[in-house]
């Protein structure tokens, strides 16, 4: 028996910084996927789960800054499916990367990933993937033992892969990003990453040469003491999931550990920052 879904369809003005706040209250509200398009969001919630009137209390629909609207339609899981298809477009970063489905037609490019996102978060479609992309294409990651962490679809972990880091390992908290991974590898003919569900605990005595968090703001300053612990001597440390104006919050805290920054991006207000251990 296929399950019966709703899905609750968000137009928003401005887009963003909303957009994501929306998200992050409806995750918590048992919402388990999210599409987002040219007009806002589509969030999806298994219709036992919902619980009528939940909406009314979210802080962003609540605020003066943001027009928010949404309509609601009852669909099945397959259905649930084919919505997400119709919005996941294919992406080329710089040219030399493709980042597609696995419905999409094959290119020559360089890089040439297949991505199925399901309930996972990383397609290059966001601003913060698509700069920690950009970081892996400019930086020379041939045979360095690296870490994905809150990998979430393993999309960076699989282009790290491509451009010849190993061995490889892919972090996350949630257990659909942890299976989705384990897909997305297999699906790209990965051999040297190994995919592990659990948090920054997992990291005790390890050490790597090279380190990718595009996770959030509170979860890095949280773990960066643990991140810095593991990074090797001139290793690498990429960082997003977080706003320009987080940049002074994540730069104090590097820094004050004798990291070094090397690149700092920005892409819509997003921001993402490469820095190195010295030493």
């Amino acid at each position: 028996m296929s399950t019966i879904y709703l899905g609750f369809h968000f137009t928003v003005e401005p887009k963003e910084p909303a957009t994501e706040i929306l998200i992050a209250e409806l995750a918590e509200l048992d919402f388990e996927s999210f599409v987002e398009n040219e007009d806002g969001v589509s969030a999806y919630i298994q219709k036992e789960l919902y619980r009528e009137g939940s909406l009314k209390d979210l802080y962003i629909l609540q605020s003066d800054e943001f027009t928010i609207d949404y309509t609601i339609e009852e669909i099945d899981q397959v259905n649930w499916n084919e919505a997400w298809e119709k919005n996941f477009e294919p992406i080329v970063v710089e040219g030399i990367c493709h980042v597609r489905a696995p419905f999409h037609d094959k290119t020559d490019a360089v890089y040439d990933l297949v991505i199925e996102p399901k309930m996972s978060f990383g397609t290059g479609h966001h601003e913060t993937t698509h700069m920690m992309i950009q970081h892996l294409l400019e930086t020379n990651v041939e045979g360095l033992k690296t870490l994905d962490m809150g990998c979430g679809t393993a999309v960076l972990a699989i282009l790290a892969e491509m451009k010849g880091a190993h061995p490889i390992d892919a972090i996350d908290i949630d257990d659909w990003c942890y299976l989705n991974s384990l897909e997305n590898i297999a699906r790209n003919g990965c051999q040297y990453i190994t995919v592990e569900e659990g948090d920054a605990a997992l990291l005790a005595g390890r050490s790597y040469d090279l380190i990718i968090a595009n996770i959030n703001r509170n979860i890095l300053l949280n773990d960066m003491e643990t991140y810095v612990a593991c990074l090797r001597s001139n290793g690498l440390l990429l960082l997003s999931g977080f706003y320009v104006d987080d940049i002074p919050y994540l730069d104090k805290s590097c820094t004050e550990k004798g990291l070094e920054l090397v690149k700092q991006k920005e892409r819509n207000n997003w921001a993402s920052l490469k820095y190195i251990k010295k030493g």
